[in-house]
């Protein structure tokens, strides 16, 4: 329960007002939102969709222009509704945040199976979770099976796609899931290891072994060399929605003790001191941008 979304879990069966303003407080249901017809359903997922067609959103029900205070209108320019509206997940149960496989296959005797299996090695799951921020346009890059890892940082496995610079894409609060897995250091690729079965890693504790099984199936190639590497998923949240009067104030975004890292963000700084992000360039005829 509540170990991928952050946002989804258990506790929305029936939540209180403090878990989801429109579940607990007004008796919402899923399908109010995720409404069907002919089997298709409203709604998409990027760990599981290709595209952002049949798409839910908050404008569904709300209107572009509900606050009083022009100033709060102007932001849905470049924020999610989600972003002011759901400052933190995880609100009842912990939802995992690390898993580093590396750790694997040691014999600890018994722990917490939210902290060490020995199967799957060690894992972090926190509470209240305050979500981390990128420009999303509803759509992900994709890592895919004998792509090269990153060799500056972490490998996203699902980037968002999206920055400061396109107009569809807002700021968007995401849970984003980090992990150690094993990699080719020859070929720099993740590698698929074979984890269950005759000669799997839950039965042999063999690495190489599971490497060299796994790749075979799967019809990569592997060198016979692997250590374990950082990568990341993005969990985009939209579950467990605040009332107005628990979002994200001013200060919690602008100002010293900021949640936003503004520069990562592609901003010159906090977009009070120096301005919103520009989302009309001018070209001229060779293709060049020009100044305004």
């Amino acid at each position: 329960n509540a170990v991928k979304h952050g946002d989804l879990d258990e506790s929305l069966a029936y939540p209180g007002p403090h878990l989801d303003v429109h579940m607990g407080r007004i008796g919402m249901d899923c399908i109010d939102c995720h409404r069907t017809s002919s089997h298709q359903i409203m709604g998409r997922a990027i760990s599981v969709s290709l595209d952002n067609a049949n798409q839910v959103t908050c404008l569904d029900c709300h209107s572009a222009d509900l606050h009083e205070d022009e100033r709060i209108n102007d932001h849905l320019d470049a924020m999610a509704c989600q972003t002011c509206h759901i400052p933190a997940v995880a609100l009842k149960d912990a939802t995992k945040t690390h898993w580093d496989w590396s750790t694997a296959g040691e014999d600890r005797g018994e722990t917490d199976p939210h902290e060490y299996l020995k199967i799957k090695g060690s894992f972090i799951y926190e509470k209240e979770l305050v979500p981390e921020y990128a420009w999303f346009s509803g759509t992900s890059f994709r890592y895919l099976l004998g792509d090269s890892i990153n060799e500056e940082g972490p490998t996203p496995m699902n980037l968002p796609r999206g920055d400061i610079e396109n107009a569809d894409a807002r700021i968007w609060p995401f849970k984003i899931h980090r992990a150690r897995q094993i990699f080719d250091t020859e070929r720099r690729t993740l590698i698929q290891p074979k984890t269950y079965g005759e000669g799997g890693y839950w039965t042999d504790f063999d690495w190489d072994q599971a490497a060299r099984l796994g790749s075979e199936i799967a019809g990569q190639e592997y060198s016979g060399n692997f250590d374990f590497t950082e990568t990341t998923m993005y969990w985009p949240l939209t579950h467990m929605v605040a009332s107005g009067d628990k979002s994200l104030q001013c200060v919690d975004c602008h100002g010293e003790s900021a949640r936003m890292d503004w520069n990562a963000l592609g901003y010159e700084g906090d977009p009070i001191r120096y301005g919103g992000r520009r989302t009309n360039r001018f070209i001229d005829a060779e293709g060049q941008e020009v100044a305004r």
